[in-house]
């Protein structure tokens, strides 16, 4: 129980760090040069520039995303169910909490090329974090999901995209063409950032060994890097030969001494190394269900 304990704080804590990256991003950096990204956060941009003659300053950005999200959630509940979102529900709060807070600067304004790029960073790893907590932000990514439920057809990530591309076109037609352009830049940075972050962090590599001293180099890489190896059962086409093959997954560090460990042993083994996505298991990410 404490170990799961010290697992839910540290989701949180992440989300907390990440929103707060996201809000910083949206209005220190997006907002005061005018760049429209996708998601709420961008809607709430666009809301802000047209109510600046009726409300001094325009609507506050935490304003906007608040009151954006709340319909959202109510359908939500209805159709997931409380589980589904209550991390996410979090994660939604914590972002206008900051937007309402953080003071702002502008640490590019005027600069198009610095906001896309800065922007598009401080986001993506923002965006990381919540996503390696299992949550979102709420926003155009709930909306995808709640439009996926009745249109089973298409995927969630498709969706977003027709859904942040418009968000994105209605920026163009207000702050000009140039400023979209730019804003394409930040939304593949924020994708490509956030993709690293969270598989990054997973990332590790597999090691395919044919050998013949598969006893001996199994023995040694399980005392050497206290990892499990698995044996398989594998026939040389060529020389009808039957072999043992090792399976062996080990960290990014790790395979390294993995290949002078087996060329050490066995000049003449053939090994292959790719990479792994993802490990759940003893030794690796553990595995965890979705709160």
């Amino acid at each position: 129980m404490k170990k799961q304990s010290r697992t839910i704080i540290k989701e949180y804590f992440m989300i907390a760090i990440g929103t707060a990256l996201i809000a910083f991003s949206v209005a220190s950096i997006y907002d005061p040069s005018g760049f429209v990204t996708g998601g709420f956060s961008g809607l709430a941009i666009i809301v802000k520039r047209l109510t600046e003659e009726l409300v001094p300053g325009g609507v506050p950005l935490a304003v906007t995303n608040l009151l954006l999200n709340v319909p959202v959630f109510l359908i939500a509940i209805r159709l997931k169910g409380w589980r589904y979102i209550i991390k996410t529900l979090f994660g939604t709060v914590m972002l206008s909490f900051w937007l309402g807070i953080l003071p702002v600067i502008p640490i590019a304004e005027g600069d198009f090329l610095l906001t896309a790029l800065y922007g598009g960073i401080v986001m993506g790893v923002g965006i990381g974090l919540v996503f390696l907590s299992q949550a979102t932000t709420g926003g155009t990514d709930l909306i995808a999901a709640i439009i996926q439920h009745f249109w089973r057809h298409y995927s969630i990530a498709d969706i977003l995209q027709v859904i942040d591309a418009l968000i994105v076109l209605a920026g163009a037609y207000l702050f000009g063409i140039q400023m979209a352009l730019y804003a394409v830049i930040s939304v593949y940075l924020v994708s490509k950032v956030s993709d690293g972050i969270i598989e990054g962090l997973k990332f590790s590599k597999a090691a395919f060994i044919i050998t013949r001293k598969p006893d001996e180099l199994s023995q040694i890489l399980m005392d050497e890097l206290s990892r499990g190896v698995t044996g398989l059962s594998a026939k040389g086409m060529y020389s009808g030969e039957k072999k043992n093959m090792l399976f062996c997954v080990v960290s990014r560090k790790e395979i390294v001494r993995l290949k002078e460990l087996a060329l050490n042993l066995d000049p003449d083994a053939f090994v292959i190394v790719t990479d792994v996505r993802e490990v759940l298991g003893e030794g690796f990410i553990e595995s965890q269900t979705w709160q």
